[in-house]
């Protein structure tokens, strides 16, 4: 079984074998997590899923000053700023938005909820590939013509009208 929170709607699983367990998510139902909330300074919150039938299973802990135990250690230097993270994603591929194109639309507003709502994941980025891609039912490019470096001959496809803009 899978783990529920607290005011989150649960996973109905749907097993299509060899440990491929997913969550049903249609026009009249798709779970949901309680929106994130930041833990304490010191702290953090970890979601795992797994095989074995964790699904975004919430757990806390708290970082530790120092730690002489075996096993993995990750340490965190908070002084040094390397990056900085824009947010989280997916892409959207040709064949993604012809398998989201074929659903209803209250499953697609289901699915595009459990991607980018605060009951969802929280994505705020996607990408999206410029011309086919090895998710594309055929090869297409946006200037076929040799030596257009002026793109007088640039041309969006069907693809790209229908589902990616």
């Amino acid at each position: 079984t899978f783990p529920r929170l607290p005011g989150a709607r649960p996973c109905i699983p749907k097993d299509f074998g060899h440990g491929s367990l997913v969550c049903v998510c249609n026009a009249t139902y798709c779970d949901t997590l309680d929106p994130l909330v930041l833990p304490a300074p010191g702290s953090y919150v970890k979601y795992e899923s797994s095989k074995a039938g964790k699904r975004l299973e919430r757990s806390e802990g708290r970082f530790q000053s120092s730690l002489r135990t075996a096993g993995l250690l990750l340490t965190l230097n908070i002084s040094t700023l390397y990056q900085h993270v824009k947010g989280f994603g997916g892409s959207l591929s040709d064949a993604a938005a012809m398998n989201i194109l074929k659903l209803s639309k209250p499953a697609q507003d289901n699915l595009l909820r459990s991607y980018f709502s605060e009951s969802g994941i929280e994505y705020n980025l996607i990408r999206v590939p410029m011309a086919c891609s090895d998710f594309s039912v055929r090869p297409y490019s946006y200037d076929n013509v040799p030596d257009d470096y002026e793109l007088k001959h640039f041309r969006l496809v069907d693809e790209d009208v229908k589902m990616k803009v």
